[in-house]
């Protein structure tokens, strides 16, 4: 009889060990924190304050990964971005991907967001237009980029333009990324090529993190 129960318990009680073990929570920056992409391009975090953290985007970076800022503050809590940096006054963040972390992560969960932003390819190149974004964390894999080989967790991108009218309005287009908890960044991102015409797919190459 005692060893039915202890079966009944160790049954309800897996499923709980699972879930938490597949849970990843925010990293912890810290500041000399470091990442390299194809190419050289960069990103490092440059201040890591009481409730955010700043973190500066080189130039050659991809435009959807910095959506034309030099500087971006993510919160602290859950790596959302809330403001960009024009010398130093904030500015509240109002672009792509705005939701992209939303840690905790994982497997299943699936949020959306909404933004204005400017076009960076394709025949709206320049304008703003009206975007809906949906996010998914579809699971664990194994990836080997340059800077080496690491368990990340898949996350799945789709963007829609909402208005006004363009040549691609109502077609979804889809990016993923694969985000490493020892790495605490996405090391690998690819982007269906039609609708984000232009951006070049990119890996992570060397990174640095700082105690």
């Amino acid at each position: 009889m005692k060893k039915m129960v202890f079966s009944a318990l160790l049954i309800l009680f897996l499923p709980a060990v699972v879930f938490a073990q597949e849970k990843v929570e925010a990293p912890v920056w810290n500041v000399g924190d470091k990442w390299v992409f194809t190419g050289g391009a960069s990103i490092e975090v440059i201040k890591a304050g009481k409730n955010m953290y700043i973190l500066n985007f080189s130039k050659n970076i991809c435009p959807q990964e910095s959506a034309g800022f030099d500087k971006i503050a993510f919160e602290k809590s859950n790596l959302d971005r809330s403001h960009t940096l024009d010398g130093d006054k904030l500015k509240k963040y109002s672009s792509y991907i705005k939701k992209r972390f939303n840690f905790p992560y994982n497997p299943g969960k699936e949020w959306k967001d909404t933004c204005s932003a400017k076009a960076y390819t394709g025949p709206m190149s320049g304008a703003t237009l009206d975007f809906s974004e949906t996010f998914k964390v579809l699971g664990w894999e194994n990836v080997e980029v340059k800077a080496g080989k690491f368990r990340a967790l898949k996350l799945s991108y789709s963007q829609e333009i909402t208005g006004p009218p363009s040549p691609i309005m109502g077609y979804v287009g889809v990016a993923m990324y694969w985000y490493s908890p020892e790495v605490k960044y996405f090391v690998k991102c690819e982007y269906e090529p039609f609708y984000f015409l232009g951006l070049p797919n990119w890996e992570l190459t060397s990174f640095q993190l700082k105690k």
